[in-house]
Formats: C-alpha cells, structure tokens, sequence
C-alpha cells in the first residue's frame, strides 16, 4: 500500500527539521543526541527526528514518519518520547510542529522551581507567543516529574491541558520543555522567546527576588 503522506511534504518537513536542528545545536539548546523535533504532514502522521542522531549534524535520512500510535511509517528508529509529540498532534489539528530541547535554562530551572507549576508575567517577551497580547497576562507552564515513563507521562499531559486548558509549553524536570505552534516557524518563534523568558525566571531567582506566584 502507498505510504499516506505526500513525498514532497516530507522532503520540506525533513529540510527544515535539519536546519533548526543545527540552528538549536549552534544554540547550546539540543547537546548532542538529546532533543526531538516534528513537523506535522497530514491528519495522519508526522515527520520526527531519529532516536539517537546528533542534532548538530541532522540529515533526511535521521527524519522518518510516524503516525498517531507512534509506528513508524518509513525506515528509522522512533524517539523513545514520540509519544509525546502525538498526543498533542492528536488533541490538537492546529498544531503543525512540536519541539523538544534541553537548553541549560529549561533545564536547570525546571530542575530547582519549587512547584509544579511556573508562572510568566510582567515580561514584554511573552508577546512572542501566539495569543499574548499584553504582558500582564500570566503565562503559566507546567512542570512533570521525568518519570520515564512516556506513555503515563502523555496521559498526564493531556489530562492536565482538559482541565487547565493547552498553554504554549510544558517543563520535565531536569530534562527540558516542550512547546509547539502552527507550523515550524512559529514553534521556532515560541522556543526562542520561551528560552529567554526562562532565563529571566531564572537569573531573577538566583538573585534573591520574589517570583510570580498565585
């Protein structure tokens, strides 16, 4: 049987996923072989990075296609978290590309934050995310325990999201965050105006000052 998504589709999800590879590699955001990217190609499946591949040095031959039960669709070994990029695939047909990095600021924030939950507000960045248009707004980003365990952890998610509504982002502790927008460009735009904001949270906590709380 034909394979369910278009080959052209696939080739530009797997350009771009290259090139923002290298873009957050060159960023200090996806060391080595951590970090896992997508793109959405249809209702059906996604382009996903490869478990295991140095995101620095990315090629379409580290890309293959999932679909929404995570199987693979073409040659390559899946992400041991694409579970977690297809739960929000399926909660969400807007949603055109998901990014996962480990950038020191996601990481070690998430790592120290006393709660689990992190709250932005009083920035003038967090307009960089799609729906904000003041920065009175509060921002509010989860925060999971890095359980390992992928399929409870997307089951977690998801059930936070219905009850506290979908957000721009989420944080695993000690391991790093998750954000997603309607094509690769925007989610691009959201990871980089988030990593900033986390590194104001962050050097605001190291100096002593008091943090956004409900």
């Amino acid at each position: 049987m034909e394979h369910p998504y278009s080959d052209i589709a696939f080739q530009q999800a797997a350009a771009d996923l290259c090139r923002y590879g290298k873009i957050m590699y060159d960023r200090n955001w996806s060391p080595a072989t951590s970090s896992n990217y997508s793109i959405r190609l249809n209702d059906a499946c996604c382009a996903l990075t490869s478990s295991g591949k140095h995101k620095g040095e990315l090629s379409a031959a580290d890309i293959l296609v999932v679909d929404w039960q995570g199987q693979p669709l073409s040659a390559g070994k899946p992400s041991a978290e694409t579970g977690l990029h297809t739960q929000l695939y399926r909660r969400d047909t807007n949603i055109g590309a998901v990014l996962h990095t480990h950038s020191p600021s996601a990481v070690l924030l998430s790592q120290i934050w006393p709660s689990n939950l992190l709250i932005l507000q009083g920035w003038e960045l967090q307009k960089a995310l799609t729906g904000e248009s003041t920065h009175l707004n509060a921002v509010r980003i989860p925060i999971f325990d890095n359980t390992q365990d992928i399929e409870q952890l997307a089951s977690d998610v998801e059930q936070h999201m219905q009850q506290h509504g979908q957000g721009h982002a989420y944080l695993i502790r000690g391991h790093g965050i998750y954000t997603w927008g309607s094509d690769i460009h925007t989610c691009f735009r959201h990871l980089e105006a988030l990593d900033h904001l986390l590194q104001y949270e962050l050097q605001r906590r190291q100096l002593g000052l008091a943090t956004t709380t409900e």
